[in-house]
């Protein structure tokens, strides 16, 4: 197996007994990333001296053998630019922070580089994670791995496609209504979307901060679960962080599932979703019965108010957190112009793309005078009713699963014209962060060499079980050992 091939606790295993040093690993992954990402398009910008140079720091610490060395010592990873990263650009997919420098770190960062992993690069995004196929990057489209001429989802297709293309064994994303599950889903990789708090927020651009959160990607379940536990704490710099313990989430795994209750939601068998998910997931779903799992269906009855509430009350709080970016204090400004206001107005028509555009109108709409109550406020109320929904079906279960993507991934372009098709992209996820939930996809089956996204949702800061779920189900299978054969591998 080459280097770049390793997940990341397999990379930990060799580092730790000195077989390899992270110097070497991280020429491997830097090597990688100059041989196929020219096809697969993930990374906004790449931080190659920086990255060799944490990896050498690293090897130096191991040398010195100290106490208490972090396992995911020395191991490379990718960061989406939303998050930001002192003196690494920080574009957000967008023209309008085109050539923004962080002058500080996100709180995630500071953990990580606490931990010593190698940051590599920043990853590509939809635009200020505005979408669900990283075709709305102002930069340019990411490629899926497994097929250059679909999507690699969204919004984090980035980070997504680099870890399924070898690029780097794991990454940081965003998830505002399924921005790491459903990527993960596409690429055929583990994604978790943390419960709201459990990460903090601090050094995440928001898009809208009621819903954001950051989550992990790795090739399988273990590695998605180490790096849940380097970044997961409580940070007194953001205002919803909750501090709650922070477990050991690998200590949860166990090879059955006997005495779990698992829910299967009615609802989520409904039209539009592909036959071959469907069959996948429903296999999928035998197999944690197999594992000992008590299998049962629940309701969430209020699941199709989900598309609609979230499109309210995310534009509307992106129309509020979008409207620091005025040409005024930092990224693109128009100074030509005459006036203030077409100061304004010159920077965000040539700053935003028509995503960002589309849902900062959706927003200020709902907010406005004489629609607040009809719209914002109506949402927000049947956003209690879905998380009362969860509420219940957590009385009678441990964990919810089903499809995370109603479908494969999609041709590049099929959708990009049809805004209400690419919303329905995220219907199985939106309501996991609308109730403030964590989440996870796994890969659970191919269908005509696309990957299929299972998805389980959990209590609030009970990530416990959800690992726990999916790494028996990985431990039975073997979707997680494929592998895409891209352009340019021997």
């Amino acid at each position: 197996m080459e280097l770049h091939e390793l997940t990341a606790h397999e990379a930990s295993d060799l580092l730790s007994r000195g077989e390899i040093t992270s110097v070497e690993l991280t020429r491997a992954v830097l090597a990688r990333i100059e041989q196929v990402d020219g096809a697969i398009k993930a990374y906004l910008s790449l931080l190659a001296e920086e990255a060799l140079a944490q990896a050498s720091a690293a090897d130096e610490k191991r040398r010195q053998k100290g106490d208490g060395l972090s396992p995911l010592l020395g191991v490379p990873i990718a960061i989406k630019d939303l998050i930001c990263v002192s003196g690494a650009p920080t574009t957000c997919g967008s023209r309008i922070l085109e050539n923004f420098y962080s002058p500080y770190e996100a709180a995630v960062i500071e953990k990580l580089r606490a931990a010593g992993l190698v940051i590599t690069g920043k990853t590509n995004t939809d635009e200020f994670a505005m979408g669900s196929s990283t075709e709305n990057s102002g930069y340019f489209t990411t490629h899926n791995p497994w097929d250059l001429e679909r999507v690699p989802g969204g919004s984090s297709g980035g980070s997504a496609a680099a870890v399924a293309a070898s690029m780097v064994p794991l990454a940081l994303g965003s998830d505002t209504g399924g921005s790491v599950r459903q990527p993960a889903a596409l690429c055929g990789i583990v994604g978790v979307k943390p419960s709201y708090g459990r990460v903090s927020r601090y050094g995440l651009v928001a898009y809208a901060s009621s819903l954001d959160q950051i989550g992990t990607f790795g090739r399988d379940v273990t590695d998605a679960a180490m790096l849940l536990t380097v970044i997961a704490g409580y940070d007194r710099r953001d205002s919803t962080s909750v501090d709650a313990h922070v477990p050991d989430y690998t200590a949860a795994f166990r090879p059955d599932l006997r005495g779990l209750r698992v829910g299967v939601p009615a609802e989520y068998w409904a039209e539009g979703v592909q036959s071959e998910v469907e069959d996948a997931v429903r296999a999928a779903i035998d197999q944690l019965a197999d594992l000992g799992a008590d299998v049962r269906e629940v309701s969430l009855p209020h699941t199709d108010y989900a598309l609609p509430t979230y499109y309210l009350l995310a534009p509307a709080e992106c129309s509020a957190n979008l409207a620091r970016y005025d040409g005024i204090r930092y990224g693109l400004s128009t100074p030509e112009a005459p006036d203030i206001w077409e100061v304004y107005r010159q920077t965000r028509e040539r700053g935003f793309g028509p995503e960002v555009k589309r849902r900062i109108m959706l927003g200020t709409f709902a907010l406005s005078t004489g629609y607040y109550d009809a719209y914002y406020l109506k949402a927000q109320k049947v956003r209690t009713l879905i998380k009362q929904d969860f509420d219940r079906a957590f009385e009678d279960v441990d964990v919810i699963v089903g499809p995370t993507s109603p479908t494969t991934a999609f041709r590049i372009g099929e959708k990009v014209d049809d805004p209400l098709q690419m919303y329905l992209s995220d219907i199985y996820t939106l309501s996991c962060n609308l109730a403030g939930l964590c989440g996870l996809s796994q890969p659970c089956g191919y269908a005509d060499g696309l990957p299929i996204g299972l998805q389980i949702q959990g209590p609030a800061f009970e990530e416990e079980k959800i690992l726990r779920v999916a790494y028996a189900y990985e431990q039975a299978t073997d979707w997680h050992k494929r592998r895409p054969t891209i352009a340019g591998d021997a």
